[in-house]
């Protein structure tokens, strides 16, 4: 896990947050996809903030909104209604090229299927983001994060020679190697054993403690989301209730009330 008393840097700073103190925020926002009587309403009118350093975790039944709510959060879609601002920028204002850059700059994402290109050993798929922006890590900032993800010795395997817990690790450091405003996570444990995925959620719960890392990850896991310190139920494209940080009993029972 991650050491406390190593070097850190600032994921974000005051200028990444907007005048309440939120990184992410939505306000009212709905998504419709087609038109006429073939439209579907994915998103009912949704409005949600996350602070600085907060992890929340959103969940809901199939068909309930959590997939697109996600990529509007993360800048992937726009609102058919609403706003989605992130890190002090409305998204919907900005230009494809603006949303590119949004996204490289700001945003780290961290996948079930962990997405890590096969022609890559470990080391290089993490610096990957940078890569593409022409940027390398600093190396001390770079070295420490290899230590917290526990792939120091692994930094010259490729995917197919890693476990899948390790891929996951890869996929984690990728997402943090950029110090990004947020990260989303994609039911990061729903490809893993339970004992692996405990270690990966133990991961990212120190990544949110230590870095001051502000995450939004999407699952069905009840255990899964006993990390969070908020968890978001939606259903039929509504948030129908927001849990404190909770136990797995309580967010059964939860999910078992917004279900029925």
């Amino acid at each position: 896990m991650f050491t406390h008393g190593e070097p850190t840097s600032e994921v974000c700073s005051l200028g990444h947050m907007n005048s309440n103190g939120n990184v992410v925020s939505a306000t009212e926002v709905t998504r419709r996809y087609g038109e006429g009587e073939a439209a579907v309403d994915a998103l009912r009118g949704v409005s949600l903030e996350v602070k600085l350093g907060e992890l929340v975790a959103v969940m809901g039944p199939s068909g309930s909104g959590k997939s697109t709510l996600m990529h509007l959060l993360a800048a992937l879609d726009k609102p058919t209604g609403g706003t989605v601002t992130i890190a002090g920028q409305d998204v919907g204002s900005l230009s494809d090229s603006d949303v590119t850059k949004l996204r490289r700059e700001h945003i780290g994402f961290v996948f079930q299927f962990f997405n890590l290109l096969p022609m890559l050993n470990a080391e290089e798929n993490i610096r990957l983001p940078l890569s593409i922006a022409g940027e390398k890590p600093e190396p001390e900032f770079f070295e420490n994060l290899l230590k917290r993800v526990g792939l120091t010795d692994r930094r010259t395997h490729r995917p197919a020679e890693l476990s899948g817990g390790q891929q996951q690790r890869v996929a984690i450091a990728r997402a943090l190697v950029s110090q990004p405003t947020v990260v989303f996570a994609d039911e990061p444990t729903g490809n893993l054993d339970s004992k692996t995925g405990g270690e990966i959620l133990e991961l990212l719960r120190a990544s949110a403690e230590e870095l001051n890392q502000t995450m939004v990850m999407v699952t069905h896991d009840a255990n899964a989301a006993t990390i969070a310190d908020r968890v978001l139920f939606l259903a039929d494209g509504v948030i129908v209730e927001d849990l404190p940080r909770s136990s797995a009993g309580d967010i059964v029972a939860a999910m078992t009330r917004v279900s029925a």
